[in-house]
């Protein structure tokens, strides 16, 4: 392993950054658009006004920092369960982009049978299911695999926060109100659970030896 890839552990630091910074420009250049009731995804959908700048802005960057650090995972641990929680934020990644490249359909209509609104949903499943159960695997490898007790309570609240928010964002669904509140609250908890992810492999004195462990055994 080449010590020039531990810099894929900072992208777990700045892809929540990114993500934030990124998301808070679209809308400022995106003529009335509401960070409380238009979900995410209507910043590119078919027909806005910034539909083919916005990937570039959001996707495209994000599905490589986040699978550039889900890689990094997958090769820090020799644990088969932290391997897979790698391969899950890779993943995360992978379905950003693919979300990115097929847009949903005018007003991001769910009922809406398009191949690009289909699929496009389908890479919205799997955001979401990526970083839930990517957390869910720590709260119970936590204390083997990195000796911190905290990430595990901090994984817990991670995925309880987002089944809980889940709840009322249903309903916004339906109702057309508050829906981009609950989704942005949704996903700033595994955002806020990737970046103190990052931040714990960073500072894990496991880091700065892995590369040359890893020529030892070549």
């Amino acid at each position: 392993m080449r010590s020039s890839q531990r810099i894929l552990c900072y992208f777990g630091l700045l892809a929540p950054i990114w993500m934030m910074v990124s998301v808070n420009y679209s809308g400022m250049i995106y003529p009335g658009y509401s960070h409380i009731d238009q979900a995410m995804s209507e910043l590119h959908a078919l027909g806005s006004p910034i539909e083919k700048i916005a990937p570039f802005i959001n996707h495209y960057p994000l599905s490589i920092l986040f699978g550039g650090f889900g890689f990094f995972v997958m090769s820090y641990f020799t644990s088969r369960t932290a391997k897979i929680s790698g391969l899950l934020i890779l993943l995360h990644g992978v379905a950003t982009f693919s979300a990115g490249y097929f847009p949903c359909d005018v007003g991001c209509d769910p009922e809406s049978t398009s191949f690009s609104q289909v699929l496009h949903g389908v890479s919205g499943l799997i955001i979401l299911l990526t970083l839930l159960i990517a957390p869910a695997i720590w709260v119970l490898i936590s204390k083997r695999e990195l000796q911190v007790v905290w990430f595990s309570w901090l994984s817990a609240i991670a995925v309880l926060g987002q089944l809980l928010i889940m709840i009322p964002m249903v309903d916004a669904m339906t109702t057309g109100r508050n829906i981009g509140l609950y989704q942005r609250l949704a996903y700033s908890l595994p955002l806020a659970w990737l970046f103190l992810f990052g931040l714990i492999l960073l500072c894990d004195d496991r880091t700065t030896r892995f590369p040359r462990q890893s020529e030892q055994k070549g």
